[in-house]
């Protein structure tokens, strides 16, 4: 039962469907890579998993371990384990990363207990550094005048920090030149493990070259229309998406 598992799921924002009829299941410990052109709903995937709330769930289900966490507000999704890397993180004027992190973490502590400023920041500065981070930036707002790699770096810190069960990683490798790309593989792959689950939303495979997944699968119209190896990461960079058209005429399942 350790695994994110979505099942048939049909979601709608503004009343136009954007997700139709998609399965898939994340087994805790492995990688998993979905691969699509623009407008296949790759991201709509990862706000209706976080509970975004002008997403509409009109149909399907989504467990997490064998809850279905669909009727729970964000917040709640995120305590239970669920942790979404944003493709265009926000800024957060007046808050410092090392305060903000620390009432996230807070938040996940059983009700009662407090956190040990030492222990924080002892495990907060063990992570910068394998991130390669300044640790002057503790003391930065959240992405306030911060760099696409910066900010992808601190998504990255976010996810080593709270330390979720399933992590949905949408477009980590927007924005990124090669040097910080390889910087934010490198703490993706330290955090790889029987404990975590990864979901990661990519345009281009060259992601894939430092981040290898276990499975591949390509979404278009809504829905997974093919699943495989790595290799299927490399068929679709040098094929595109047209040699697909078998699939893409098949109807939605319902």
């Amino acid at each position: 039962m350790n695994r994110l598992e979505i099942q048939h799921l049909h979601a709608t924002i503004a009343e136009q469907e954007i997700i139709r009829g998609l399965s898939l299941t994340v087994p805790k410990g492995e990688v998993h890579a979905i691969m699509g052109p623009n407008g296949s709903g790759k991201s709509t995937l990862a706000k209706v998993l976080a509970g975004h709330p002008d997403y509409k769930v009109t149909s399907g289900s989504v467990s997490m371990d064998g809850e279905d966490i669909l009727a729970l507000e964000p917040d709640e999704r995120a305590r239970r384990g669920i942790f979404l890397a944003f493709q265009y993180p926000n800024e957060i004027p007046g808050v410092t990363i090392a305060n903000f992190l620390r009432a996230a973490v807070q938040a996940r502590l059983p009700e009662g207990d407090e956190l040990e400023a030492t222990d924080y920041y002892a495990k907060l500065y063990e992570k910068m550094d394998l991130l390669e981070m300044d640790r002057a930036f503790t003391s930065r707002a959240v992405n306030e005048g911060f760099s696409g790699g910066e900010k992808k770096r601190n998504e990255i810190l976010q996810l080593a920090m709270l330390e979720p069960k399933y992590a949905v990683l949408d477009e980590t490798d927007s924005g990124l030149d090669i040097d910080a790309l390889k910087v934010v593989a490198n703490g993706v792959n330290s955090l790889r493990g029987p404990n975590l689950g990864v979901l990661l939303i990519t345009h281009y495979q060259r992601l894939l070259d430092y981040i290898i997944p276990d499975h591949v699968h390509v979404m278009v119209q809504g829905r997974i229309v093919r699943s495989g190896e790595k290799n299927l990461a490399l068929e679709l960079e040098e094929k595109g998406y047209d040699w697909l058209r078998d699939e893409l005429a098949e109807p939605a399942v319902a």
